[in-house]
């Protein structure tokens, strides 16, 4: 079962992505609600991690060149479509919010593949 680590600082989102995992056949890792959490679960076996952009304290790009350079491939979830091309994230994928299960599933599908 694909182990994808989940990061948002809304409850709400966090537990619907949790649940569209589940549904997906995956296995959410957290919830967490900052990039300095996700750091700490960034070391557990992970098949992939989608990351809200902007977190509550910051954002999310310290914990996403964490896990690229463990080589875990990432989706970034935005509300305002645009990453800081200064990151060197380029080419990520992005979940636009606001998303529904297929969108979870299509980038889902991408991650993994």
């Amino acid at each position: 079962m694909p182990r994808i680590l989940v990061v948002d600082d809304e409850p709400l989102i966090s537990m619907l992505v949790e649940d569209w995992l589940t549904e997906l056949g995956c296995e959410g890792v957290g919830p967490v609600r900052s990039a300095e959490d996700g750091l700490e679960l960034a070391n557990d076996r992970l098949d992939g991690a989608i990351l809200d952009v902007n977190l509550a304290h910051g954002t999310c790009y310290s914990l996403a060149n964490a896990l690229q350079a463990r080589g875990v491939p990432l989706a970034f979830a935005t509300g305002d479509g645009n990453l800081d091309e200064g990151q060197g994230f380029k080419d990520a994928l992005i979940l636009r919010k606001p998303f529904d299960f297929e969108d979870v599933k299509s980038v889902l599908a991408k991650m993994l593949s």
